[in-house]
């Protein structure tokens, strides 16, 4: 298996010149490439065994300024994981879709909009809510979502003792 492994590393090395290549586990490579690279990438993979995109999710790097992007793909054959991770702009959340190398890539990115704002070009359906339903704030899953505040503006406050009280009925002095 490690044979597989550096092998591949070395591939990817050479064929996709990534910023860095980690191991972070055992059958996994994790690939951090430039967001102009990732589509150039991602086919490539596909076309080496990675036929299956397990995942597409995304990490707020909010003191950098940025979004990572986070493709988790799988090939079967061989057993191992590889992570592409490209970082992107968070003040301009804009990235073209892969929706035409992995087709299942649109509920992925439609996910990583509604959760973190980032616009995904070429994938319409990435604006309609999945989960969100009428939601009027900033995406819930970015650093700089106060969900305290939230709660405060969309939820009363309630006198919690006196409704507790009413449901064991009335006051413990009162019980004993």
């Amino acid at each position: 298996m490690m044979n597989s492994m550096n092998k591949l590393i070395d591939e990817i090395r050479v064929t996709l010149k990534p910023l860095e290549i980690l191991v972070p586990a055992d059958r996994q490579i994790a690939c951090i490439v430039e967001p102009g690279e990732v589509h150039r990438a991602l086919a490539y993979l596909k076309s080496s065994g990675f036929a299956q995109l397990s995942i597409l999710t995304c990490v707020d790097w909010i003191e950098d300024g940025e979004f990572e992007l986070v493709y988790i793909l799988m090939n079967w054959n061989e057993g191992i994981h590889v992570q592409l991770r490209a970082r992107i702009d968070r003040n301009e959340p804009v990235f073209n879709t892969i929706t035409h190398i992995y087709p299942g890539a649109r509920y992925y990115e439609r996910e990583v909009h509604e959760f973190f704002g980032i616009e995904f070009k070429g994938n319409e359906d990435s604006y309609k809510p999945l989960f969100l339903e009428r939601w009027d704030a900033i995406p819930p899953l970015r650093k700089d979502f106060d969900p305290q505040a939230y709660s405060d503006s969309k939820f009363p406050m309630r006198d919690r003792d006196r409704v507790f009280k009413s449901r064991i009925g009335g006051t413990e002095d009162e019980r004993s």
